[in-house]
């Protein structure tokens, strides 16, 4: 959930700190006050376009910055985390952190880490899910469609997609290695000419694993070959040379030998440096032989030096270390060897290919089934909520076909269907409002009011499964008023007991519903626009909804009704709650 939003210099927000809660939060004012762009800092913050006008008039740049605590630790932002190299702590924090200059340009962050603006855009969706009157969301995107029924049933479908995709990359490798070896005769003379050069440049350079770094080892020594005599003659001379450090320490082992026959403490001081000492001048010994066999080879420091100068030679053509050309040495020979017996391997392949193809689109098939079930338990969940929406004479359907078309990505496909990372259907949600209407696509219903209610409706059923930790609505309840309105209230209500949900409102009855009320009111000080958010209590939320009631100044009918819409609300969510 989003847990602190800070905004600083942006549009005509000076600066401030919200913090959000659990549950349904409703953040209401008068028009123009600043709510959308509260909204409009968030889309940003989650990666939407950005644009100079929002820097705060006079300011050098806008920044927004948002916490969000992470609590199931299988969530999808700990996937992008890891793909993009973000840590994300045991603690489950994310902070988005997004800087607008004056010049227009955007610096992002994650975690603290820069990142591209696409970058924060993949983090944000994974956390945010923001719907308003104007913008086409995740819902009304056709080509997401798929993607949303897969979630709806994800215990089922998860398993039997896994498996396709497994099966759909080892075809589309299969189906390159067959493109680039059924190439045109000339291409495949000229490419083995240049995998037959690379292949006796590197045989005849008698590579040996890892022996790079062996003789960067030996060549380290030989270089540093005085250095090295100089430290240890030092401390062999310092053990047995003139300073006689061994004979010193025998002085001091004779004399605890001699107190200790009066003394017992000493004694054991005596055994204890005896053995150290025995240690030492056996230690002196490995120098002396260390030294004796210390020799510097000036001939084979130049074999070295030549010898690296090859290997970096080859290096910069085949591959960083010697283990890499080998790798690209059995690799070459393997190609060489295909490309000279290309028929065989042609006709090998060609069956390797037909046989995972069917093996591909029977599991596509099972895929394909599979979601034809899931779309089945989905329409009629859709359709209980078009009712309780009022909304009993709309229909909902989901339609499943197959991409039609040759796939020309993959041979011996016979079939008249299109594979793809999805399988080879086609999801499409369509509905009507209008009995004896035809069904259409949901991106083509334009009644604002209906519309409203068929996103709550969906965003209701796919709340659960999305995975975002906040679902945003920006005056998704224009047009609608009296039990509809209570309905959609519920129904907001109802999404953030799976999700945190902010929800920006001129209803009453949505207003009425908040777990949190926040108010947002524009000031003027100092000839300066200046918005604030300030969380409302229980009484002053009853003042907020009886003004939201008559558009203007409290009256005792008003506050009375006010109270008993906030009762209702409150037994409603108690009722459900049960």
């Amino acid at each position: 959930m989003l847990t602190e939003l800070s905004i600083k210099d942006f549009a005509i927000i000076d600066e401030i700190t919200v913090t959000f809660k659990e549950g349904l939060t409703v953040l209401t004012g008068e028009t123009g006050a600043g709510k959308s762009i509260i909204i409009d800092a968030v889309e940003l913050l989650a990666g939407g376009r950005g644009s100079v006008e929002f820097v705060r008039y006079g300011t050098s740049k806008a920044n927004l910055e948002g916490l969000f605590i992470i609590e199931d630790s299988k969530h999808l932002v700990y996937a992008k985390g890891k793909e993009y190299g973000i840590t994300i702590e045991g603690d489950g924090m994310v902070v988005l952190n997004r800087t607008i200059t004056s010049s227009g340009k955007s610096i992002c962050r994650v975690n603290g880490k820069l990142v591209t603006l696409g970058i924060l855009k993949e983090f944000g969706k994974t956390l945010i899910d923001i719907h308003s009157q104007h913008e086409t969301q995740s819902l009304m995107d056709v080509d997401r469609h798929i993607e949303l029924l897969d979630l709806y049933k994800r215990d089922k479908i998860d398993p039997i997609k896994q498996e396709y995709t497994h099966l759909y990359k080892k075809l589309s490798a299969l189906r390159k290695r067959y493109k680039t070896l059924n190439e045109n005769e000339q291409e495949m003379a000229q490419r083995l000419d240049l995998l037959e050069f690379q292949f006796n440049e590197l045989q005849e350079a008698e590579l040996m694993p890892d022996e790079d770094e062996q003789m960067s080892t030996e060549r380290e020594k030989l270089v540093n070959y005085e250095k090295i005599y100089n430290g240890v003659n030092d401390a062999y001379q310092a053990l047995y040379g003139d300073q006689k450090g061994l004979d010193w320490l025998s002085l001091a082992l004779n004399g605890l030998e001699a107190a200790g026959e009066y003394e017992k403490e000493l004694e054991i001081k005596k055994e204890e440096f005896s053995n150290h000492y025995f240690l030492i001048e056996e230690m002196s010994y490995d120098l002396r032989n260390f030294l004796d066999q210390l020799e510097f080879n000036p001939e084979r420091l130049n074999e070295i030096e030549s010898r690296f100068s090859e290997l970096n030679r080859l290096k910069k053509k085949y591959g960083p270390t010697v283990n890499d050309m080998l790798e690209y040495l059995a690799k070459i020979e393997e190609e060489i060897d295909e490309i000279k017996n290309r028929d065989s391997h042609l006709l090998k392949l060609s069956d390797e290919l037909s046989s995972l193809t069917e093996d591909t689109f029977l599991e596509a098939k099972h895929l394909h089934d599979i979601r034809k079930k899931a779309a089945k338990s989905l329409i009629l969940d859709i359709h209980k909520e078009l009712k309780d929406l009022y909304l009993e004479k709309a229909s909902f359907d989901v339609s499943i076909t197959a991409k039609k078309g040759q796939n020309k990505d993959f041979l011996y496909e016979e079939k008249p269907t299109q594979l793809s990372t999805n399988g080879f259907d086609l999801v499409k949600f369509l509905i009507t409002t209008n009995p004896g209407e035809p069904l259409k696509e949901i991106n083509k219903v334009a009644s604002g009011g209906e519309l409203s209610r068929i996103m709550l409706a969906l965003k209701r059923t796919f709340s659960k499964h999305q995975g975002v930790t906040s679902v945003i609505f920006d005056e998704v309840d224009t047009g609608v008023s009296g039990r509809v309105a209570q309905s959609i209230a519920e129904k907001i209500h109802g999404i953030s007991s799976g999700s945190q949900v902010l929800c920006i409102s001129h209803l009453p009855q949505v207003a009425s519903m908040a777990d949190t009320h926040l108010l947002i009111e524009k000031n003027v000080t100092n000839k300066r626009t200046s918005t604030t958010v300030n969380e409302l209590t229980e009484e002053k939320s009853v003042e907020e909804v009886s003004r939201m009631i008559t558009g203007s100044e409290l009256t005792e009918t008003s506050i009375k009704h006010a109270r008993e819409l906030i009762e209702l609300a409150n037994k409603f969510k108690n009722d459900t709650n049960k």
